[in-house]
């Protein structure tokens, strides 16, 4: 069994041993971080080269979303962890609730902290995961593995496979085990790591990027932002309370006290508080109007009348 995950291994562009860097124990700190910095360009090049697949898991995601369906991320270690970490930023960011973008990592929240490497390995673990978070045919799956052969989330994408569930695999190995189970395959290529097999690196540099673009074009995609404010936002310190109230100013040209009535007349709803100095309707009307547009404040301006000051 040994013999033949080394010879796996071997396979994977992930594992290569990188030439530019064989003698990075003999370079100083700053040789080092050039050379880490140069190798870090390869992720932008690499990620640019998937946008059309990155394009397509953004429409099945959106699609998901307004069907009321979930973004549930699969994944062990570094890829673990980043999906969680991209799971649990859109609440504040986006204003949605905690269930609609869910981060699962193999071994359960201790693995956030502390190494569970065996914790990859489990299979069953990864069905009895999805499983307690009900898993619909309605929700998508999107297994995470730098390697893309973790048996953890390869598991996971089978078994929303065969509840009816769309399965996309996010990896930086062609041809690897997940581009085969998963429907969608998003494979960023970014070549041998700086540092041997540490895929926290250019691969998990490049899985982040990938993370960041599906939750963020895909709120974009179901109204969840202005232009390029986030006015479903959560001011819930001081910091982004200002915030708040820097996105209403810059939406509709109002003055500081003007937004600071509107937010407080709207229940610190930012998207409402903007329409309604957009629209000059009251809060409760306002409110109706966002409804029927689905929230989107684009179309219910649209549909009232009202312009845009600057967007």
């Amino acid at each position: 069994m040994t013999h033949n995950l080394v010879t796996e291994l071997e396979q994977l562009i992930s594992e290569g041993r990188n030439p530019s860097t064989e003698g990075l124990d003999g370079a100083s700190a700053l040789e080092l971080v050039r050379v880490m910095n140069k190798e870090d360009r390869r992720v932008a090049e690499a990620v640019e080269a998937v946008l059309p697949e990155i394009a397509q898991a953004v429409e099945l995601i959106s699609s998901a979303f307004l069907a009321g369906g979930r973004l549930i991320y699969t994944g062990a270690g570094t890829s673990g962890r980043l999906g969680v970490l991209d799971a649990s930023e859109c609440p504040p960011t986006f204003g949605v609730d905690e269930a609609m973008v869910v981060g699962i990592i193999a071994g359960g929240d201790h693995a956030l902290r502390h190494a569970m490497e065996g914790a990859e390995d489990n299979e069953a673990a990864a069905v009895d995961d999805l499983k307690k978070h009900q898993l619909t045919a309605q929700d998508i799956v999107v297994g995470v593995a730098a390697s893309g052969r973790t048996p953890y989330v390869l598991a996971g994408l089978r078994h929303a496979r065969a509840l009816g569930a769309v399965t996309i695999g996010v990896t930086c190995n062609p041809g690897s085990p997940i581009t085969e189970v998963a429907q969608l395959a998003i494979v960023p290529v970014v070549g041998p790591e700086v540092l041997t097999g540490s895929t926290r690196l250019k691969s998990g540099t490049a899985q982040k990027t990938v993370l960041n673009m599906l939750t963020t074009a895909s709120m974009v995609r179901i109204g969840k932002t202005f232009g390029n404010l986030m006015v479903d936002m959560r001011a819930t310190n001081d910091k982004l309370k200002a915030r708040a109230l820097r996105i209403i100013c810059q939406a509709t040209d109002a003055s500081l006290g003007e937004a600071e009535a509107a937010l407080a007349r709207a229940d610190n709803n930012i998207k409402l508080a903007i329409f309604t100095i957009l629209s000059g309707l009251d809060a409760g009307e306002a409110q109706q109007r966002l409804v029927q547009a689905n929230g989107i404040l684009r179309t219910a301006l649209s549909e009232s009348g009202a312009g845009a000051a600057s967007n």
